[in-house]
C-alpha cells in the first residue's frame, strides 16, 4: 500500500469537518441521547444491557454512513479526472483500490471506536466476547455498503448523488429496525431491507436472535439464517449492480 497516498487521503477526510460530523459525531450524539442518557439503559437485554444494544445500533449506522461515502466518492473521483491524474503517477489501479479499501475501514473505525469508548464509560455492558464479535461484525459488514456507495457514484457521477445515497441510508436505518423497534407488518417488511440483516447480525451475540418489541420486551428467538440470508442477498445485489455499472461506464468511454 502507498503510505503517502493513504496519508493524504486520511488528511483530506480529517479536514472535511462536515463529513466528519455526520460520520463520527452524529452517531455518538445519538448514542448519548437514546442510550446513555436514558433511565432504562441498565435494563438487561440478553447477554448485555439496553445501552449496549443501542451502542451496537449507532456504531453500525456510523460505519455504514462512512463506507457509503468512501465508496461513492471513489467512483466519482475516477470519472471526474482524478483517475487520469493518478494514471500519470507510478500508482497502479490495485494500489488505488487498496488505499480506498484501507480508507473505508479506517473511517468506519472512527465512529465505532468513539461510540465504544463512550459506551464503556457510560454503562454499556456485555460479555467481553460479545463486544469483540459485535464490533467485528459491524466493521466487516459495513464494507458491503461501500458497494452501494460505489453504485451511486457510478450511476450519477456527482458528489450530490453520494450525499443522497448516505441520506437514503438514514431512511433504510429506520426501515431496517435500527433506530426504532418495529413490530407486526413493519417488522416483516423490514426483513427485506438492506440494513436489517447487518444490524441483526451485529446484535446477535447479545440478543441471541431475540428482538425488542414496542413495549421493551424480548420476542422469540429469530433463526440466524434470516439475517445471514438478508446480508448475503443484498451483498450480491450491490455487487452485481456495481459490476454492471462499471461495464456501462467503460462502454461509454
Amino acid at each position: 500500500m502507498n503510505l503517502t497516498y493513504a496519508g493524504l487521503e486520511l488528511k483530506r477526510f480529517a479536514r472535511d469537518r462536515v463529513n466528519l460530523f455526520f460520520v463520527a459525531i452524529l452517531p455518538a450524539f445519538f448514542y448519548l441521547v437514546f442510550g446513555a442518557a436514558q433511565d432504562y439503559k441498565d435494563a438487561p437485554v440478553g447477554n448485555g444491557n439496553v445501552a449496549f444494544y443501542i451502542l451496537v445500533s449507532m456504531a453500525a449506522y456510523g460505519a455504514v454512513t462512512a463506507t457509503v461515502g468512501i465508496g461513492g466518492m471513489a467512483a466519482v473521483e475516477r470519472m471526474q479526472g482524478w483517475g487520469r491524474q493518478l494514471g500519470l503517477t507510478p500508482l497502479p489501479d490495485r494500489g488505488f483500490v487498496v488505499v480506498k479499501a484501507f480508507l473505508a475501514v479506517a473511517v468506519a473505525a472512527v465512529p465505532i471506536t468513539l461510540i465504544a469508548l463512550l459506551g464503556a464509560s457510560t454503562g454499556a455492558s456485555a460479555e467481553p466476547w460479545t463486544w469483540v464479535v459485535s464490533i467485528g461484525v459491524i466493521m466487516l459488514g459495513a464494507t458491503v455498503f461501500a458497494l452501494f456507495g460505489l453504485c451511486a457514484g457510478l450511476a450519477f457521477r456527482t458528489e450530490a448523488a453520494v450525499g443522497a445515497a448516505s441520506g437514503i441510508m438514514v431512511i433504510m436505518a429506520f426501515l431496517g429496525n435500527l433506530f426504532i423497534p418495529l413490530t407486526g407488518a413493519l417488522l416483516t417488511a423490514a426483513k427485506f431491507t438492506p440494513l436489517y440483516g447487518y444490524v441483526a447480525l451485529a446484535r446477535y451475540p447479545a440478543t441471541e436472535g431475540r428482538l425488542i418489541d414496542g413495549r421493551g420486551g424480548l420476542t422469540d428467538s429469530e433463526p440466524l439464517w434470516v439475517p445471514l440470508l438478508n446480508v448475503s442477498v443484498w451483498a450480491a445485489v450491490f455487487g452485481v449492480a456495481a459490476v454492471w455499472l462499471v461495464r456501462r461506464v467503460r462502454g461509454r468511454e
